[in-house]
């Protein structure tokens, strides 16, 4: 898939090419696609790319290389290319993930989700521990004893990273013999849910806040009846994300196989999507800004590309090779309606707020 980048700056015409805009292929380092897709839809996630490039401004004397170095010294050698197009090898970055955590130390396919959840909470711990150092070295440099409170620590705990992928679900749970209602917070960076066949992406989100009766076996303990009772539950989106990471369940265990096995359910993902919010906060409306799709089998054979949307454009990113292609060219990626083993499917939907 894709052209080279002179058929790109074709493609678009230089009359219509974004003066600040750079599109760069990736070099793939032995099955690294699953890396190079999240980078490339990660980098077209503006106010992320925005706030990494900052970092990079900000932090031009830090000696110590982190994933985080990495990923800013890998963007911001994209975004200062003299060409509009190319080809860049993030061979430093693809080297520190290989030494920082042994599952991508190889060169077999990994899953584009993990990689994804894994670099997101490892650059949020980065920029936690940065501004818990920051406040030590304040409280020692002014002599303060800090009594550090809860507020205080929620402060340090919030970094640009959970500004921009941060939302909460909330856990409720009603109790069919008292009616009390129990409810219970928790934050997420990507949300995965469950997809079914020839369906949307909005009839999946519904599907995740159902209502569950449980009963039987699985009967809820109530602290009000002191007793195990039948009760309700459902999981509804609390506070919804600038963006948001949605994760399409495509691999799924089958026992009789031992093994993983693809869904290649036609899942639609519309341009634009809105979040219905259920717990009585405003709806929030969304336009689609990146897509990472799994081509292939399986989750141990396959390949994974990228469709990102940029100044009105999209463009699809298939490691080394970009091209343009139409916005109706998307449909392509929603999935088969057939039983076929083999699909180009989104994976990961980045949808970014209109807020």
């Amino acid at each position: 898939m894709g052209g080279n980048s002179s058929q790109l700056e074709k493609q678009i015409g230089s009359d219509q090419f974004p003066a600040e805009e750079r599109y760069f292929g990736l070099a793939n380092f032995g099955n690294t696609c699953y890396c190079n897709s999240v980078l490339q839809a990660l980098y077209f996630c503006k106010p992320f790319r925005d706030k990494v490039l900052e970092y990079k401004s900000k932090n031009k004397k830090n000696n110590k290389e982190t994933l985080l170095t990495c990923l800013a010294d890998l963007f911001h050698n994209i975004a200062n290319q003299k060409k509009k197009t190319g080809t860049i090898a993030p061979k430093k970055f693809v080297a520190k993930l290989r030494k920082e955590n042994q599952v991508f130390d190889n060169y077999h396919q990994q899953d584009a989700h993990e990689f994804l959840n894994y670099l997101l909470n490892t650059i949020g711990d980065l920029l936690i521990e940065e501004n818990i150092n920051l406040n030590s070295s304040i409280d020692n440099s002014s002599n303060t004893i800090n009594s550090s409170n809860s507020s205080d620590k929620n402060n340090l705990n919030k970094t640009w990273v959970h500004d921009i992928f941060q939302g909460t679900l909330t856990n409720e749970t009603r109790c069919l013999n008292c009616e009390s209602l129990s409810s219970k917070d928790e934050d997420f960076l990507d949300l995965s849910v469950e997809i079914l066949a020839n369906s949307s992406i909005t009839h999946c989100l519904d599907v995740f806040s159902n209502t569950e009766t449980l009963s039987s076996e699985h009967k809820y303990y109530c602290e009000n009846c002191c007793s195990k009772q039948e009760a309700q539950k459902r999981m509804l989106i609390k506070k919804s994300p600038l963006i948001l990471a949605l994760h399409l369940k495509r691999f799924k265990y089958m026992e009789s196989q031992s093994r993983h096995t693809k869904l290649t359910y036609r899942v639609v993902f519309p341009l634009e999507l809105r979040i219905f919010n259920k717990t009585g906060n405003d709806d929030k409306l969304y336009d689609l800004v990146a897509v990472v799709i799994h081509c292939g089998p399986g989750p141990n054979r396959g390949h994974y590309i990228s469709i990102v949307k940029s100044f009105g454009l999209w463009l699809l990113f298939d490691d080394e090779l970009v091209e343009k292609i139409e916005a109706f060219s998307i449909e392509e990626f929603f999935g088969l309606t057939n039983d076929q083993k083999t699909s180009e499917s989104g994976y990961i939907l980045f949808y970014q707020s209109r807020e």
